[in-house]
């Protein structure tokens, strides 16, 4: 998984959106990884709320996409940056060149503390997984293999 939270980490110094002034978009429903990322990524294309190409898709075909300009998506309460997911097969998201790291996964990286995040996701009992990505930079995941 450590390929995973090194592209946040890279994803963190790409995006990096204005915080738009309009009503919070929560993504806390989808977050307790009960969706697929296609039902995840596709509804916020279809919304307008995310950019429809990946701006980034890692070696291991994680696919990076940016909120539209002026969204504000929450997870949890944290402000979203950026939205990642693969589902393997589906035309929606590009392959990477390397070994995926899923065959279905998907996620938001967020700005805040690792520990204020995993507080607000054991919170609201969702399976994702928390990982620190980088100062004040958390991924939230949901890796629909495990």
């Amino acid at each position: 998984m450590k390929p995973l939270f090194a592209a946040a980490l890279s994803i963190a110094a790409v995006a990096w959106p204005a915080i738009g002034s309009c009503t919070p978009i929560p993504l806390d429903d989808p977050l307790q990884c009960n969706v697929s990322p296609h039902v995840f990524i596709g509804g916020l294309i279809n919304q307008g709320d995310v950019e429809p190409q990946p701006f980034r898709v890692e070696s291991n075909s994680i696919n990076a996409f940016n909120p539209v300009h002026g969204a504000d998506l929450r997870a949890f309460g944290f402000h979203v940056f950026a939205l990642v997911a693969y589902e393997e097969g589906d035309p929606l998201f590009r392959k990477g060149s390397g070994k995926r790291v899923s065959s279905s996964a998907y996620g938001a990286v967020v700005w805040g503390s690792t520990e204020k995040v995993q507080a607000a996701v054991s919170a609201a009992h969702s399976s994702a997984i928390v990982h620190h990505a980088g100062p004040f930079i958390t991924a939230i995941f949901c890796d629909r293999e495990s």
